[in-house]
């Protein structure tokens, strides 16, 4: 089988012929209107028509003719300038049913595009796996023998690609275009002095200037710019902006000093860097290798006061760390510090690092930083961490849903802005609720889950998970009758959370109004500390 002609076809005001009316049907309309054809659809009157298509319908943007295919609908309903032949045909159903190679036939007699889904056989065009930005468009075709397979690698391909491209192709066309245009007009110009009887004798009078020559001189600067589009690397190209277009078309006169240097673009492209990467629950060995990486990267560091000391370890020498001075009263202000001292090392090319305890999206202000960084032209990469809501729970021996017990987790905060109290769950049975950042004000948490007109029962079992993962981890098991008078007498060990509902005695039932466990050895059974305390000696080194 020969490979087929890829071709890249202007379809405005084309007129795309839709048969069927299932979801194909309706995502064939849609990439119709995206090209600026005009899909008309094809379905009898009681057809069940997808949603999608309907809306379209509604919204006038679809054809819907209400019958079923008849033979001169290919030669009646194009376009004036196509004597009424339609522009394209699409067959939504499928390979088994008769009338799609009827369709086919009339359609390669006409010299029609057909495409039917799932018959390769029947088509004279595919549909290729696409990828717009801007002028740039990317397609990537199996030849029919598998479009999720040509969606996969056209996601690969688009992966590799710096973020910004399609505005490059966009700016690399203008400067293509200034050139013709600017070298049209210095050839107008010329003839028009050669022209001019008049006025005497030019300065270039005696030098003689073959066609060829000026034939050379014109096409010299676009050779220039296809070697830029050439060799230069991709990065980089993406790294022009709309300002730059000037000074790339003026350093082709190497005798021109404002001219946008290359070394100009690279250092853009290798400037400041941000990520929002979540630390887990404070063992370093829970760490995701993404993070990991990143804080071995880092030149500047700015984590939160509850990351513990043996995630910091791990910071090389060379970096600045700086953790927030957050307190009562003062959250905002350190937040703003936070973010003032991110903004000013990236402005100054730095590689940082906002390390947030366990999840940055997971009560960790994560889209809210996110937010103040993109809008100061700096887009964070997000990093996820292992959050403290479903890992505590696991190192305490408390599975937050078991079979026939709990089919449902809800993880809700203790506390909302500036310390106020929120509004407590209903009680339900089967579910198991995690309130991070609670243990603060647990005695008004406890009495709105079962104060005077509360649903929760008393005898609910709970348990109060403390630095979950350190060595120093602390389980407090017991019910919320009993709960509030337990961490009172124990004393409490921030970070910490309360979990609720049957789930916590599933493994482990107290026997006694409450037990309390010391110490963590969730990760006793993999050789793990040793090479980790090499790795931090190795780090320290560094």
């Amino acid at each position: 089988m020969s490979p087929a002609l890829l071709t890249a076809v202007d379809s405005t005001s084309h007129v795309h012929l839709i048969i069927g009316s299932n979801p194909l049907a309706g995502a064939r309309c849609t990439r119709s209107l995206e090209v600026g054809a005009i899909p008309k659809l094809i379905a009898s009157e009681h057809a069940t028509v997808h949603y999608g298509v309907t809306k379209r319908v509604d919204e006038g943007d679809v054809e819907w003719i209400k019958r079923d295919f008849r033979d001169e609908d290919l030669t009646s309903l194009g376009r004036d300038e196509t004597d009424r032949v339609v522009d394209a045909v699409f067959v939504t159903l499928g390979s088994k049913n008769p009338l799609s190679t009827h369709i086919s036939t009339l359609c390669r007699r006409l010299r029609i595009p057909i495409n039917v889904a799932d018959a390769p056989n029947l088509c004279t065009f595919t549909l290729l796996s696409t990828h717009t930005d801007g002028a740039l468009q990317i397609g990537v075709t199996t030849s029919g023998k598998g479009c999720k397979l040509a969606a996969r690698i056209r996601r690969e391909v688009v992966s590799a690609l710096p973020s910004h491209i399609g505005q490059a192709v966009e700016r690399l066309g203008t400067m293509r275009r200034r050139i013709w245009e600017e070298d049209h007009a210095a050839e107008l110009a010329m003839d028009h002095e050669a022209d001019e009887e008049d006025s005497g004798q030019t300065a270039t009078f005696n030098q003689l200037v073959t066609p060829e020559d000026a034939e050379a001189a014109k096409m010299r600067r676009i050779r220039w710019l296809a070697q830029i589009c050439e060799y230069w690397p991709l990065r980089r190209l993406a790294a022009i902006t709309d300002a730059d277009v000037d000074s790339v078309l003026r350093s082709y006169t190497s005798s021109d000093s404002s001219g946008l240097k290359p070394a100009t673009l690279d250092t853009r492209t290798q400037g400041g860097r941000i990520a929002l990467a979540g630390s887990g629950p404070g063992n370093p060995d829970l760490l995701t290798t993404a993070t990991h990486k990143a804080i071995l990267s880092a030149d500047l560091v700015l984590a939160d006061k509850l990351v513990p000391s043996p995630v910091l370890d791990l910071v090389p020498r060379r970096a600045t760390v700086y953790i927030a001075r957050k307190f009562p009263g003062n959250a905002d202000a350190a937040q703003d510090e936070l973010l003032r001292m991110g903004l000013e090392g990236l402005r100054a090319g730095k590689r940082v690092v906002r390390l947030k305890q366990g999840d940055p999206y997971i009560y960790g202000r994560g889209a809210e930083e996110f937010d103040f960084f993109r809008e100061h032209g700096f887009t964070p990469t997000v990093l996820p961490g292992i959050t403290s809501a479903l890992s505590a729970p696991l190192f305490a021996g408390i599975p937050c849903t078991h079979r026939g017990v709990a089919d449902q987790v809800l993880i809700c905060t203790g506390t909302g802005r500036k310390g106020a109290m929120l509004e407590s769950p209903e009680y339900v049975e089967s579910r198991t609720v995690v309130f991070l950042m609670a243990l603060h004000r647990l005695s008004a948490l406890v009495e709105s889950l079962i104060g005077e007109g509360k649903s929760w029962p008393s005898t609910t079992p709970c348990a109060v998970l403390e630095r979950a993962s350190c060595p120093d981890q602390r389980v407090v098991r017991t019910t919320l009758q009993y709960v509030c008078a337990a961490v009172e007498e124990e004393g409490s060990r921030p970070p910490g959370l309360l979990l609720v509902g049957k789930a916590c005695e599933v493994l482990h039932k107290p026997g006694q109004r409450w037990v309390v466990e010391d110490g963590f050895n969730g990760l006793d059974g993999l050789d793990v500390q040793g090479d980790l305390s090499l790795l931090i000696e190795a780090q320290r080194a560094a």
